[in-house]
């Protein structure tokens, strides 16, 4: 799975903000189930900055959110992420997509 985390950033914040996304990128790198990730910024918009990560599993994603580290060091960082949905599916060919309908729990 893909996650995408959009962040709006002063001008006089990117270096700093630069340094903690990149330790964040690292926390979540250190978690089961992450597969690879980078940070990005616009260049039309150099206020837009990205963190793009691979997981094995929408599972490992929402684990590696909740390890300590994580919400102990990277939190404050991650939190600042633009209110929109970031988590996609495999949707190659021959994926089997995900369908809008209700779970079992058992």
């Amino acid at each position: 799975m893909l996650v995408v985390n959009r962040f709006r950033v002063a001008d006089a914040e990117a270096p700093s903000f630069q340094a903690d996304l990149a330790a964040a990128r690292d926390l979540l790198a250190a978690q089961p189930g992450y597969v690879d990730g980078s940070l990005g910024r616009n260049l039309d918009d150099p206020g837009l900055w990205v963190l793009v990560t691979r997981w094995e599993s929408v599972g490992a994603y929402r684990r590696a959110l909740s390890a300590y580290d994580v919400k102990l060091h990277a939190w404050t960082t991650l939190g600042r992420a633009l209110d929109e949905p970031g988590a996609f599916e495999d949707a190659e060919p021959g994926a089997d997509l995900n369908t809008a309908s209700t779970r079992s729990l058992g």
